[in-house]
């Protein structure tokens, strides 16, 4: 999965900063509901990484039932964060 085609799949746009907050909050709802419903492992992780960017991501132990799918999303929360403090200290 594309991260620009979540994008606009659950927001309508790839630029979500211009989004109102409305239009935000149904896409948010509507990346939920996709979640809980999404069976296939992959897509299932590429839906919690977009949650998790836009803060919004259910825990892990909610998440994934299996230890490597934990595993692999905190390792991708940990790479989030230091990308994040890398474009911080710039």
């Amino acid at each position: 999965m594309d991260f620009d085609e979540l994008l606009v799949r659950f927001f309508g746009t790839d630029d979500i900063a211009t989004l109102p907050p409305e239009q935000l909050a149904a896409g948010i709802d509507r990346l939920r509901l996709q979640f809980g419903l999404e069976k296939d492992s992959g897509r299932r992780f590429a839906l919690w990484c977009l949650a998790y960017m836009l803060g919004v991501a259910p825990d892990l132990d909610t998440a994934f039932a299996d230890e490597e799918d934990r595993e692999a999303a905190r390792d991708f929360m940990d790479a989030v964060d230091n990308e994040i403090e890398d474009a911080e200290d710039e």
